[in-house]
């Protein structure tokens, strides 16, 4: 079974969104409905309007222009009514797709392995799910809301202008093709400057993300000018894309602004000796400068949608990306049944390779663990003791070799069985924000009160949660930063036990628990789960002395097992640990 990340096609932006807009087929109808009819006010305002000067005011026939003002209102109200409905429909739909978006990113997040969050990065995934997924979503917004009805108010705007004065719309021949080409060359020049800004954002999250995750470090080793420095080379980097991308925007408004403005002075001078010698309306003069500005304002609104697609495009290009990494570590298409052995644990020829390392981390490594005996792994920092746990819980998948639960190889069953049969309790306990029970939960949520307490005193951990306080009700911290390292261990050690697994795995799980503390939790670990399969992962030879069967990892390779005396006898590797770290007096 291949283990390694696999890319589909990242989708663009058109095929991003078919799927989501395609579930509001009724409510785009409904908005292409309204747009119509806000368009259709818009154009017929400039002719009402035309009516009342030439036919009311000049002739000075108050009813007529009491008539047509009405008419005029009338329209107006209907303008006004179609925008908002228009708002609304397109506010609704744009928001449902951003939702929708945002809730595919964060889905496939969630079935990512090392291997893919190692690869995106979460400060990067974090603007992924957040700020590209708005740039698309302002995009529909806009384009819904404002570009729907552009074409339609342009070509009518150029039909109704030719019907006032065919030679003045000469006009619209040279202001037309002069936007567009202005636009495409600030579209052209966008899409760069939107790319770097997404980079750079990528910078200031991650380096944010950092300096918020190791403040005590940065305070430890007073740090702090060095911090502010990084974020400020991050955040000036942000602020020069973006002010790059500014002036593009900046210089497209204001050339715009100058065409429709030159193009009304044309149409002003060369309307004027026309309407003295009486072959041009007055009326009509103002209707036809009205429709220019529509068309001319269509014209613009639609670019806007264009100008903003470079953004949204490379914010899809990323959401895409996301979603079309299939999870290294994936459900199987036909899952065996769930295993229901007494919970055997099996590396049989395992080795694994991180993305772009030279050497694997492992090299073919045989392992079992026995349920009712404690089966330990030792070996020095870097050896792969995590990465063999990782395996054994399937975080990760092996690159040959297989892991077996009960003669059931871990890879061919469902995640959820996997899960509940094999507990894990990590290097690094992390709890949610939250409260000590919900945390506690995780690991069962249909647990009750005398259930977490249970837990809680196997784990060494009533005593301290009974002072608090509100007891269980006590509310913990992002990665339980309100409690100290030993009550995080102990807690999370009982949200394993909350779950109650057939084998525990153990990664170097006790290592800030005092001495005294951490052979309470043994004993009553021996007495509660004793026939269990565990492994016990630890650098110390202490935590692992009394274990059934240790096996020495030495550079990604089983060096040799057996029980504490056996390997000390015929282990170099183990015995140089153990010289390193006890007495002799202790190691005998």
């Amino acid at each position: 079974m291949p283990t390694g990340t696999r890319n589909a096609r990242p989708p663009a932006l058109v095929p991003l969104l078919r799927g989501p807009l395609g579930a509001h087929r009724a409510g785009l109808a409904a908005l292409v409905a309204v747009q119509a009819a806000q368009s259709l006010a818009l154009l017929l305002l400039p002719t009402l309007y035309a009516d009342v000067i030439d036919h009311g005011v000049l002739t000075r026939d108050t009813g007529r222009v009491l008539r047509q003002g009405g008419l005029m209102l009338a329209v107006t109200l209907v303008q006004i009514g179609s925008a908002a409905a228009a708002v609304h429909l397109g506010a609704r739909i744009a928001m449902s797709v951003g939702h929708g978006l945002r809730a595919q990113v964060f889905a496939r997040v969630q079935r990512f392995s090392g291997r893919e969050m190692a690869r995106f990065g979460p400060a990067s995934l974090l603007t992924r799910t957040t700020n590209d997924v708005q740039q698309v979503q302002m995009l529909v917004f806009t384009a819904l809301t404002l570009s729907l009805a552009a074409p339609l108010t342009g070509l009518g705007g150029i039909v109704l202008a030719l019907a006032q004065d065919v030679p003045l719309s000469l006009v619209l021949i040279v202001d037309i093709p002069l936007l567009v080409a202005v636009i495409g060359f600030v579209i052209s020049r966008m899409v760069p400057h939107t790319r770097a800004m997404r980079q750079r954002l990528d910078s200031v999250n991650r380096v944010l993300r950092e300096q918020i995750t190791g403040a005590r470090v940065v305070r430890a080793f007073v740090r702090e000018a060095h911090e502010r420095r990084r974020f400020a080379e991050a955040n000036t980097g942000l602020a020069a894309a973006a002010v790059r991308a500014g002036r593009l925007q900046v210089f497209f408004g204001a050339t715009a602004t100058l065409i429709s403005t030159l193009a009304s002075v044309v149409v002003v001078a060369f309307a004027g000796p026309r309407i003295a010698e009486g072959n041009l309306e007055l009326g009509s003069l103002i209707a036809f400068l009205n429709y220019l500005a529509l068309v001319l304002a269509s014209v613009m609104v639609a670019m806007t949608v264009f100008m903003m697609a470079p953004g949204a495009k490379v914010s899809a290009a990323r959401i895409g990306e996301v979603l079309g990494t299939e999870p290294a570590v994936a459900e199987p298409a036909d899952p065996a049944p769930a295993p229901t052995g007494p919970g055997q644990l099996d590396a049989g020829g395992v080795t694994f390779r991180y993305p772009g390392a030279e050497e694997p981390v492992l090299h073919g490594v045989d392992l079992i663990a026995r349920p009712g005996q404690v089966t330990a792994v030792v070996g020095s920092t870097g050896s792969g003791k995590t990465t063999l746990v990782h395996l054994m819980a399937r975080l990760l998948d092996a690159d040959s070799g297989t892991v077996t639960l009960d003669g059931t190889d871990v890879r061919a069953m469902r995640r959820s069985d996997l899960a509940a049969a094999v507990g894990l309790v990590p290097q690094r306990a992390y709890l949610f924000s939250g409260t000590i029970a919900s945390n506690l939960r995780y690991g069962d949520p249909e647990a009750d009160d005398d259930e977490l307490w249970h837990a809680l005193g196997v784990a060494q951990a009533r005593d301290f949660v009974a002072a608090l306080p509100d007891g269980l009700d006590t509310a913990v911290g992002q990665g339980g930063g309100t409690v100290s390292g030993g009550q995080r261990q102990r807690l999370a050690l009982a949200r394993a036990l909350v779950a109650k697994p057939r084998c525990y795995l153990f990664d170097d799980s006790f290592s800030a628990l005092d001495t005294a503390t951490e052979a309470a939790l043994r004993a009553a670990l021996d007495e509660e789960i004793g026939h269990t399969t565990r492994l016990v992962v630890s650098q110390r030879v202490a935590a692992v002395q009394d274990a059934d069967r240790i096996a020495v990892l030495d550079s990604g390779r089983i060096e040799a097992t057996g029980t504490h005396a056996e390997l000390l006898a015929a282990s170099p590797v183990y015995a140089e640990i153990v010289t390193s770290q006890l007495t002799s007096p202790e190691a005998v």
